[in-house]
């Protein structure tokens, strides 16, 4: 049988490249202002989105280094060289006090910007991590272990953000109000299904829909425990977002310069051009990365028992709610409920990865980007005695796929449009 994992793998490539900074940001840049720019870039993709703002003003359009200034905050393992923007490594998915540090700084570098400055604001998936400045009376740490509840409750991103928006001095749209005297353009990849603004990196310079109402109303559908010290800030009118109308938008734009569907797009043309079949099921998958698993793995039985020759492929964000004590994120859990419907059908093999280069994980530049399967990880399963039930109840795909030897594994991708999926049935 033809092992398609060269293929898969310059599938996901193509989705990668399709949004990344080098190849997305130059075009929507603005010229130089009278005064300084200020830029102020936050989450996987912050330092390549500076260094390529660098090239733009300081090589193509030849503005004085002394005119810009400014603060990449990205995840650890995702810097890259600049000559005038600091970066800085931070915490994701649990924020450190690195976070803490450049979200602090960012706020009053915002807040330094007159009227004659730019304050171009690049975001990226991670951003809400990143930049994390805890509401009034709110501690550091327990802003963490809010954080790691809403991880491990299974709650879609979206949600996620509300609670964060509402306890946060920089999120739903507050970064703009430091900065409200300056012209600001914010550019971002969006990581976010159906890429929603005030969702990208939790909406810093933009208007939020949601209220401090919603945000305890999640705390509530998730049964979340949380110290007196946030449900207080969650009933202080103080703490509540910025809303369409406020000063702080009055020179502000938003544009988004890389979206999940155009990577998937991508995806689908090189799928495509092998000659496949296309099943395209959107970019905006949501739902149990188990349960999403079951239905594509039905269309793929489908599609093998008429024999035909397709290849499914989605985008989106899935999620897993946490039950076991066990390593992976919802791609590796998507790979492993497949691995365990599909093990006695041959001829049809799959990839499930995030493309920011990981998926779940630690908080590592090392952790994998997802996992593949194909006829040789079912004949692996048979022959160590694996059953993928049990490494599934104890959400621990990682360990499994480390066993079969299936780990994806690119490193930080300096990008992120959500996860590509891609089943080929031969």
């Amino acid at each position: 049988m033809t092992d398609r994992r060269p293929l898969l793998r310059a599938i996901y490539d193509a989705a990668v490249a399709a949004a990344h900074p080098d190849v997305v940001l130059a075009r929507h840049l603005r010229p130089a202002p009278k005064g300084r720019v200020i830029c102020l870039a936050a989450g996987k993709g912050a330092a390549a989105m500076a260094a390529a703002a660098e090239r733009h003003y300081l090589d193509e359009l030849g503005l004085e280094p002394s005119r810009l200034t400014g603060i990449a905050t990205t995840r650890h393992g995702h810097a890259v060289p600049t000559r005038r923007i600091r970066v800085v490594e931070a915490g994701h998915p649990v924020p450190d006090e690195a976070g803490l540090k450049g979200a602090e700084d960012s706020l009053r570098l915002a807040a330094s910007a007159g009227v004659d400055d730019l304050l171009l604001v690049l975001l990226s998936g991670g951003g809400s991590a990143n930049w994390i400045a805890p509401a009034e009376g709110v501690s550091f740490m327990q802003k963490q272990q809010l954080n790691r509840a809403l991880l491990r409750s299974g709650a879609p991103i979206g949600e996620v953000n509300t609670v964060r928006k509402h306890l946060s001095r920089i999120k739903g749209g507050r970064l703009a109000r430091a900065g409200k005297l300056a012209e600001i353009v914010t550019l971002a990849i969006s990581d976010v299904p159906h890429d929603d603004p005030s969702a990208i990196a939790s909406g810093p310079t933009v208007p939020d829909p949601t209220t401090l109402a919603d945000a305890r109303a999640l705390v509530a559908k998730y049964g979340l425990q949380v110290d007196d010290a946030i449900r207080i800030a969650l009933d202080d009118p103080g703490n509540e977002s910025c809303k369409p109308g406020d000063a702080a938008f009055a020179r502000a734009r938003f544009e988004l310069i890389a979206q999940p569907k155009a990577s998937l797009d991508a995806a689908i043309r090189l799928a495509r051009d092998a000659g496949y079949e296309i099943i395209g099921l959107g970019a905006d998958l949501e739902g149990e990365a188990r349960d999403v698993a079951a239905d594509h793995a039905r269309l793929a039985l489908l599609a093998r028992a008429a024999n035909r020759r397709v290849a499914i492929l989605s985008g989106g964000e899935l999620t897993v709610t946490v039950r076991g004590n066990g390593r992976g994120g919802p791609n590796q859990e998507y790979a492993l409920a497949l691995a365990g419907l599909l093990k006695d059908t041959p001829g049809i093999s799959a990839l499930a990865a995030d493309t920011d280069g990981a998926d779940g994980g630690a908080g590592s530049a090392a952790d994998p980007a997802g996992a593949m399967i194909d006829s040789a990880t079912f004949a692996k399963m048979k022959s160590l005695g694996l059953d993928p039930k049990a490494y599934l109840g104890n959400n621990d795909a990682t360990a499994f796929f480390s066993a079969t030897g299936d780990l994806l594994l690119t490193g930080p991708t300096l990008t992120n449009v959500n996860d590509i999926r891609v089943i080929l049935v031969d």
